[in-house]
């Protein structure tokens, strides 16, 4: 459908509502209106400028969180899984007893893989076999933004993590399985490429 035959058809709803004796406000018609109107002009946020959970926390609580996340992940165990057993079962969270107490069921609900990677960059949460990422199509070829070829984003999965060292440096490599079954060696994920993979957006 196109916008224009988005809004005749919003304008539509907006009759059969008020038939139905179940009329939405000025307002309510506005935001979505209004809605319609960003999405017309691409102007909407992408998902990456909406609000990340993690922005909420103070930096004590923000370490302490993540580095409970890290200490899940490294055993393979879900952090969220676990903070959800520590409730059900009146259990103490020790450190992060504070998101419980402080910022409930709600705000963990509201965390996706996402929001964390910018902390991913910073060495806090690695990347582990079997986890769902993207993975962008510059890896490969040659991407321009406003080019003939456009960046493109491609789900996989994490199939083998390797750190390498040699001496004074050290490099991580990845080797990611796309859903037609073909497989690709990331060179750096973290150092030289960490712009070009993402956690699933959604």
């Amino acid at each position: 459908m196109s916008p224009d035959e988005i809004k005749v058809a919003l304008q539509t709803a907006f009759y059969r509502c008020d038939m139905a004796s179940c009329p939405l406000s000025d307002t309510q018609k506005e935001i979505l209106l209004h809605v319609l109107e960003q999405v017309k002009g691409n102007s909407y946020p992408p998902v990456s400028d909406l609000a990340n959970p993690l922005d909420e926390l103070t930096p004590e609580e923000l370490q302490a969180f993540l580095e409970f996340v890290k200490a899940q992940e490294e055993q393979n165990h879900s952090w969220k899984v676990q903070l959800l057993n520590d409730w059900l079962n009146e259990n103490n969270s020790g450190a992060v007893q504070f998101i419980r107490d402080r910022y409930g069921l709600s705000w963990v609900n509201r965390i996706e893989p996402h929001h964390f990677d910018r902390y991913s960059a910073k060495d806090i949460l690695k990347l582990k076999v079997g986890d769902h990422i993207e993975v962008c199509n510059a890896l490969w070829e040659w991407v321009q933004d406003d080019g003939p070829c456009p960046r493109e984003w491609y789900s996989c999965t994490v199939i083998k993590v390797d750190e390498i060292s040699n001496g004074n440096y050290a490099s991580t490599n990845c080797i990611i399985r796309f859903n037609n079954g073909s497989e690709f060696e990331i060179q750096g994920i973290y150092e030289w490429n960490r712009f070009h993979w993402r956690r699933p957006q959604g």
